[in-house]
């Protein structure tokens, strides 16, 4: 069994305290925050711009820590799920590191590539895992979009665009300080150059337009240069839309044999070839909460194996954070940005 220390009960630690309950092998066993009315089980304060809010919470039986370095001194706990605000990401993961803990952290891994940097160099000197917890790619959608690309039954990716957009993030205090979280162009838009990265591949370089407000660029259009031979890929990604217009992702894949459409909410994911326009076979949803439960039961088998899962790894979310500051950079520069 599995014993999880969750650090952090705002909106991600509320989404993962409902995911546990799907899990096998694993249990919630402590919780750290700094409110003591959130330890003392009342989370009606929670807000999110998805799933149900918080709510009161049975935590008997749940050990109550107020500081992480007690928490990662417990000797009962296996695996510490970092739900903190980003910027205290790196702190916290590599306490834990350093305490022998595995460790998953929410996206983004960090607010800046050093601070990834250290983080996956904790985990290398700890011999623990550092997993990110990236949920993009276990939404069924996504999954079947990943799948289709990586073996290639309708031939290589020749070409797509993904979007993601939602209005300016008014739930949270934390969500919406940039400073916590690197604003839109990382917190929203580091779900697509993850995903972009796991199926396509670290590009030769990026050019960004985009939209900047104080500094923080709030909306970008890239295009992701791959060279000849790679695919032409692009994405749109930002948080200005007016507060009526509903959270929307999706993308258009175009490959050798089939193109295949998805947009949230209104196009379910739809297969196309040469004879046919047909919904692509996915499994029953399971609710708001399924993608995360399969997340996080992805880490608790990398913790019960000792093998880094492949869609949690501590690399690819620090290319995925990488990517998303040089598109910043070719924003801000109005140039063409090479990676390194």
């Amino acid at each position: 069994m599995v014993r999880i220390g969750l650090v952090g009960v705002g909106f991600m630690g509320w989404i993962h305290y409902l995911a546990y309950k799907g899990l096998t092998g694993a249990k919630l066993a402590a919780v750290c925050s700094r409110d003591k009315t959130k330890l003392a089980g009342d989370w009606r304060s929670v807000r999110g711009n998805f799933g149900p809010p918080g709510e009161q919470v049975d935590l008997s039986g749940v050990k109550k820590y107020e500081r992480i370095e007690d928490l990662v001194a417990d000797p009962d706990i296996d695996l510490i799920d970092v739900c903190n605000p980003t910027n205290l990401h790196p702190e916290s993961a590599i306490a834990a590191l350093k305490a022998g803990k595995h460790v998953l952290v929410e996206k983004a891994i960090a607010l800046t590539p050093e601070q990834a940097d250290a983080m996956v160099a904790a985990a290398k000197a700890s011999g623990k895992l550092l997993m990110v917890a990236h949920v993009l790619p276990f939404f069924p959608e996504f999954k079947y979009a990943a799948d289709v690309i990586r073996d290639g039954r309708y031939g290589k990716l020749l070409a797509g665009h993904f979007k993601r957009v939602i209005s300016r993030p008014d739930w949270s205090a934390d969500i919406g300080d940039a400073a916590k979280t690197g604003g839109p162009a990382v917190d929203l838009h580091v779900h697509d150059t993850h995903f972009i990265g796991l199926v396509c591949g670290v590009p030769q370089g990026v050019h960004s337009t985009g939209v900047v407000e104080n500094g923080v660029v709030q909306h970008l259009t890239t295009a992701y240069t791959y060279g000849p031979g790679g695919p032409s890929v692009t994405c749109t990604s930002g948080a200005l839309a007016m507060a009526a217009r509903p959270f929307v992702h999706g993308y258009e894949l175009y490959l050798e044999k089939a193109t295949l459409v998805y947009e949230s909410g209104t196009l379910p994911l739809t297969r196309i070839t040469s004879q046919l326009v047909e919904r692509a076979p996915l499994p029953e949803a399971g609710g708001e909460t399924a993608a995360f439960t399969a997340e996080i039961q992805a880490a608790v088998d990398g913790v019960t194996s000792g093998k880094m899962p492949d869609l949690l790894s501590g690399q690819l979310a620090r290319d995925a954070l990488v990517l998303c500051h040089k598109e910043c950079e070719s924003v801000l520069t109005r140039k063409w940005v090479a990676m390194d």
